[in-house]
């Protein structure tokens, strides 16, 4: 098997400290790679304009997968205030860089699993295990957003008879809309990537979270591909469930589900509250997984006011690389990965703060490494 070529996308903040560690971990894995950095995040938009240089975007291109860290993100108003004066007033408009990435590169499964490991002071309750399936690119993500609205955009929508009602003593200038984007394409391939992934593991049900009683259109376009695609698997049984609703029924019965599939903002919403049920977002890994390529990060985000302080739990961009290391077909070292850390969680020895220690960032990194 030829060398695996790895970009690595430190980003911002404890994006930083976190890839330290994870290079700490990889490097006792011993793993036949070759790891290229790359510039990414806020010091680049700032200083470029962009915080996803071409540059970057063209490293990515030449690599089999990224490992991400984190990045900085904050409203359009203060970050052009951030730009150095030179970029000042030319119109910039700061996008999320990680969203960019899922779009360019057509990552359209965003694969978050979220496992209770036995000795984590954190887990809601034992035997939690999860996997999420949230479409990765389209949705509320989509970025088609409006305001002021423009004259034909707000035409359009007086066209409607029940809109007019609502909106036609509005001006224009007093709307926003962002567009909710839905494909059937889309809408097949994350729900094909939840049945395939339950199908692989075993697993016997596969919930579709959305709301097709309110946003019939999207939400319902989604529940109907789902019912079409779950004839293909007759071994999985479809249970269909409203976004609402499976916040409250994950809270009160975690072990009754598998593997939940949803769109791009759902998805974010329950993937997020499927993490705390199992330690929090120091636990939070995710895949952003397409057709030709992959990405890899913790679901947390940049946290500055850490930044370089070594103080944040590692194991969300550890359980990241054994997510990696699937996707490159390393089940064996992914296996002695995922038992390294589950060994150092549950001897209760070496832990962060968010469990309760004193740990730092690269301690618990070298613990895992101990394990390997």
């Amino acid at each position: 098997m030829s060398k695996h070529k790895i970009a690595v996308l430190p980003g911002d903040g404890v994006g930083n400290d976190v890839t330290e560690a994870a290079m700490i971990v990889l490097e006792k894995l011993n793993l036949d790679a070759e790891f290229t950095y790359g510039d990414i995040g806020w010091e680049f938009w700032k200083t470029e304009g962009d915080p996803l240089p071409d540059r970057t975007i063209e490293l990515l291109k030449s690599t089999d997968c990224c490992l991400f860290g984190a990045i900085t993100s904050k409203p359009k108003e203060e970050a052009e205030k951030e730009l150095i004066p030179e970029l000042q007033g030319k119109g910039l408009i700061y996008r999320s860089p990680i969203v960019r990435l899922r779009q360019l590169f057509n990552l359209y499964t965003n694969f978050r699993p979220c496992k209770a490991y036995k000795g984590n002071p954190l887990i809601y309750r034992e035997g939690i295990d999860l996997a999420v399936f949230r479409e990765n690119t389209e949705g509320l993500y989509s970025g088609v957003e409006f305001h002021p609205v423009p004259q034909e955009v707000y035409d359009a929508l007086m066209n409607n008879s029940r809109n007019m009602a609502l909106f036609k003593n509005t001006n224009p200038a007093d709307i926003a809309i962002s567009c909710r984007i839905f494909t059937r394409e889309g809408c097949q391939k994350i729900i094909r990537s939840a049945f395939e992934y339950a199908k692989k593991d075993g697993r016997k049900t596969v919930t579709v979270v959305e709301k097709p009683n309110v946003i019939r259109e999207t939400s319902g376009l989604m529940v109907r591909e789902a019912r079409k695609i779950a004839e293909e698997y007759p071994g999985i049984e479809l249970w269909e469930t409203n976004v609402d609703a499976m916040a409250m029924w994950l809270l009160k019965n975690p072990l009754d589900y598998s593997v939940l599939v949803t769109s791009n903002m759902f998805g974010d919403i329950i993937s997020d509250l499927a993490a705390q049920l199992v330690g929090g977002l120091g636990f939070a890994c995710s895949g952003n997984i397409g057709d030709n390529y992959a990405l890899f990060e913790p679901t947390h985000g940049s946290a500055p006011k850490y930044a370089g302080m070594y103080k944040v739990n590692p194991i969300a961009m550890l359980l990241s690389i054994r997510l990696m290391l699937e996707y490159l077909d390393e089940d064996h070292y992914a296996g002695q990965l995922e038992n390294a850390i589950a060994k150092v969680i549950e001897e209760e020895k070496v832990r962060t703060y968010d469990m309760g220690g004193t740990s730092t960032t690269l301690e618990v990194a070298h613990a895992v490494a101990g394990k390997i």
